[in-house]
């Protein structure tokens, strides 16, 4: 892994709001975007960006209401506009082919997106994340979790508590990047939160029924090669799914990650990182 790497940021203007994105790396190498879950951030990529960044032009994106991103103030917080502003994201970078990664809610845009622009993505992986016929228990537990986020903190340490009790597994470089860029003091000493809870939360309490995207055609509309990663004590993708991705289209393939749960580069970073760089040297 490499000791130093070079990351500078940048902003750009995407369906009227300001998306706030990582660069790492040698800008003139292959890209590689990565695209973040439900609660995160870009800097959450930090020990995969650097890992990568001397092969790879590196960026990681603050999506819609996340990091320092803009938040919607309409709660567009579906699918189809996150894979609008990359979209417009990557024509404004020139990016002509990169590899696309993506975790959870980040997995689902990379699906999409990568089945649509099949000229643009190179490669895509895939973290924790797939169609399913059943709500998976996972599914319920984030929105449990979510509607029973206070919106204040007395202190950090007692924010802290609260995603340690959520992420038993996080590791601490993950906790560290976590705090710093999910929450934010207030004047009078308390901590609330950076990203925009409450337009997530009324989202996911009244779903639209037509912004809802069945990933099945996508993963089968795949023509990239595709690595779908599945941690071994996930809640939210099933080994069943995973293996039925696989079979469905012979452009994917998973592999199960110990000691992770549904947040596998925040549980077992090295395991993903390895087999991630070992599946981007076969498929280059």
């Amino acid at each position: 892994m490499p000791t130093q790497a070079k990351v500078t940021e940048g902003v750009a203007t995407v369906n009227g709001f300001r998306i706030h994105y990582l660069n790492w790396g040698d800008q003139k190498a292959m890209p590689m975007v990565l695209l973040h879950g439900l609660r995160s951030f870009a800097h959450d990529w930090d020990g995969v960006s650097r890992e990568f960044s001397d092969r790879y032009r590196v960026i990681a994106v603050d999506q819609r209401g996340r990091g320092d991103s803009d938040w919607d103030p309409e709660h567009r917080y579906h699918t189809q506009s996150y894979v609008s502003d990359l979209e417009q994201l990557v024509d404004q970078l020139g990016l002509d082919k990169f590899v696309l990664i993506g975790h959870s809610m980040g997995g689902a845009n990379t699906m999409v997106y990568a089945s649509q622009h099949p000229d643009r993505v190179a490669a895509a992986v895939v973290e924790d994340m797939g169609p399913s016929t059943v709500q998976p228990t996972g599914s319920n537990r984030i929105a449990q979790e979510i509607e029973n986020t206070p919106m204040e903190f007395a202190s950090w340490a007692e924010a802290e508590a609260m995603w340690r009790k959520q992420r038993p597994l996080i590791s601490e470089e993950a906790m560290k990047l976590r705090l710093e860029n999910t929450l934010k003091e207030l004047p009078d000493g308390k901590v609330t939160w950076k990203y925009d809870l409450q337009g997530i939360m009324k989202v996911m309490q009244n779903p639209d029924p037509a912004s809802q995207v069945d990933l099945w055609p996508h993963v089968r509309g795949l023509q990239c090669p595709t690595l779908v990663l599945r941690g071994a004590m996930s809640d939210v993708l099933s080994g069943e799914t995973a293996e039925e991705m696989a079979k469905s289209n012979s452009n994917v393939r998973w592999i199960e990650v110990p000691n992770a749960t549904h947040y596998i580069h925040g549980d077992n970073l090295d395991f993903f990182n390895q087999e991630v760089s070992l599946f981007l040297a076969e498929v280059s």
